[in-house]
């Protein structure tokens, strides 16, 4: 799909989830298409940088307070538009329905009042088979949001960058790659930040991605893991060495984790966390058929420019960082 071939009009947006690896590159985007953009961010520490583009606005509050979004985001102030990067950081029930869900349905309330037509929504892809809290938590909001009365785009992209790219540093360290399975079992089409930054910036401009979900994958076809390994050993100059993991390892860390997060809670999120993980390795990240209940990459589409051995060239060059956060795996 081609970009627009004139800037459209500018618009006030109102932007939650700025400061991720996509929220900045959607800042970025929105900037570059002339748009206004207010990002509501939690309160800074001390010493804490804000590394968001130039000109963006910049406002601090807690979102998870309905008040606070009124008060010191939207400022009784007029909007067009809320574009929301904003997910819980673990993936946990309790931060899922806190972020994932009611922090989005204050914000959509807020939006409103303040005069927002118009609402694109960051979501993931995962949600087509909703086995964990965080994904039943988006679909909540998903459906409040598709009720509200506003025109919206739901984005569920297939796979992030920063996500396939935790097990650079063990290969640098001469390791194997680690695999579940053969390595064959799930496959994505990975999509840049840039990338998906500008397709989110283009449902706002684009009346073809208007009131719809949106998958959306990157360029070129599906890949597996075991291919990703492949093309991180050829970077390297290597011949591919492979580690494979059991599923069946998974159920057992999950199982004795879940037994012993009865009397702990702590242990609870950490079981939570291996059925997240687990559900990465085995669930591919692309349309499901839910006639045949299969994965179809060929039903998945795709945009952008970069591809991820580019973005694997650039890592091992040093060019580019990766701050995996909550979604280290290995």
């Amino acid at each position: 799909m081609s970009q627009p071939a004139t800037l459209p009009e500018p618009r006030r947006i109102f932007m939650l989830g700025a400061t991720g690896t996509i929220g900045r590159a959607t800042v970025k985007a929105l900037l570059e298409r002339g748009h206004e953009v207010v990002c509501f961010l939690r309160p800074r520490s001390p010493g804490r940088r804000v590394d968001l583009p130039d000109g963006a606005i910049l406002r601090y509050g807690d979102v998870t307070d309905p008040t606070s979004l009124v008060r010191d985001g939207f400022q009784t102030e007029k909007f067009d538009a809320l574009v929301s990067c904003l997910a819980s950081r673990t993936g946990v029930p309790r931060d899922a329905w806190e972020i994932d869900h009611k922090a989005h349905s204050h914000a959509l309330a807020a939006a409103k009042a303040a005069g927002v037509t118009q609402v694109v929504l960051l979501s993931a892809i995962c949600v087509q088979k909703p086995l964990l809290a965080f994904q039943q938590a988006k679909l909540a909001f998903e459906e409040e949001l598709m009720r509200s009365g506003l025109d919206w785009s739901i984005v569920r992209p297939t796979a992030f960058f920063k996500s396939l790219s935790g097990q650079v540093k063990r290969l640098r360290q001469g390791r194997p790659f680690l695999v579940f399975g053969d390595g064959r079992l799930t496959a994505c089409k990975p999509i840049s930040d840039d990338d998906l930054g500008r397709y989110i910036a283009r449902c706002l401009e684009d009346e073809s991605l208007r009131n719809r979900i949106l998958p959306i994958g990157g360029p070129g076809p599906a890949i597996t893991p075991r291919e990703q390994g492949e093309i991180l050993f050829r970077l390297m100059g290597q011949e591919p060495r492979f580690r494979h993991v059991p599923v069946a390892l998974l159920d057992t860390i999950i199982g004795v984790l879940g037994t012993l997060g009865r009397v702990a809670p702590k242990l609870r999120d950490k079981a939570e966390l291996a059925r997240i993980g687990r559900y990465y390795a085995t669930e591919s990240m692309l349309v499901l058929d839910p006639a045949t209940g299969r994965y179809d990459a060929d039903a998945t589409p795709s945009t952008g420019r970069e591809t991820l051995e580019e973005f694997y060239a650039r890592l091992l060059r040093d060019e580019a960082t990766v701050d995996l956060g909550e979604h280290a795996v290995f």
